[in-house]
């Protein structure tokens, strides 16, 4: 599987058409869906004010962003493609993310990163879970992924939740199970088991008494012929 990156935003607002900015921007990169312990995170100033819905959610503020470089900065907008260089993009409802990544970097003069290149974790838990609620949250939850240190909706800790969810819908768990089975088998030798010797046979646990009043059951309800008779006269002499 190649390189991967998980990216998240938080932004000044919904819509990048009617002008909304990026004001922070994070990615984690995985290989073979393992996290490498690389990341990219910037808080960016977005040159305009924040919607006060937008900044109930993430709880990014004004004054946060104050003297954070922009997004045409070398810091920012050379760094972060450096970063993603040549990966596919992990994101959660990916158009979202998408649309305002592209809007800015069309902004300075860069081009847009193309569709093919983004998956959508989104429409991924949709088709494993048809008709369920598939936010980030719930898959969270889902899959018991800790949500303890995710107080409002940060970029970096949304994006390594995102990482651990996108595992979980990619069947890492299970193909890392898998893996371990093929080597094990691969490993064993062709020696058939070896067993110890057979133990000998418990001795009875039933009274005298109790075999007594069971072997006069049988012969009243099924007769003497009936099969079990012979053994259970055996063990007494009955």
């Amino acid at each position: 599987m190649p390189r991967e990156i998980v990216l998240d935003t938080e932004t000044t607002g919904l819509d990048p058409e009617s002008g909304h900015r990026l004001i922070e921007i994070a990615c984690v990169e995985l290989d073979e869906l393992i996290p490498t312990g690389r990341s990219f995170h910037r808080y960016i100033d977005p040159e305009r004010e924040i919607d006060p819905e937008a900044q109930r959610v993430h709880g990014i503020t004004a004054a946060l962003l104050a003297g954070k470089p922009k997004f045409g900065q070398p810091e920012v907008v050379e760094q972060f493609l450096e970063f993603v260089a040549g990966a596919s993009l992990v994101a959660h409802n990916a158009a979202f993310d998408r649309g305002f990544v592209n809007a800015e970097l069309e902004r300075v003069g860069r081009a847009p990163l193309p569709d093919h290149r983004w998956v959508d974790t989104l429409m991924l838990a949709q088709k494993r879970f048809p008709g369920m609620y598939n936010s980030l949250d719930a898959l969270c939850k889902r899959y018991r992924i800790s949500l303890a240190e995710r107080e409002k909706h940060g970029a970096l800790v949304d994006a390594r939740l995102l990482a651990s969810v996108y595992l979980e819908l990619s069947g890492g768990r299970e193909r890392g199970f898998d893996l371990a089975v093929a080597n094990a088998r691969s490993t064993a030798t062709a020696a058939p088991p070896c067993y110890g010797p057979r133990p000998r046979p418990l001795g009875l646990r039933s009274t005298v008494a109790e075999r007594l009043l069971h072997a006069a059951f049988v012969r009243e309800a099924l007769g003497a012929a009936a099969l079990w008779l012979p053994r259970l006269t055996e063990c007494d002499n009955l």
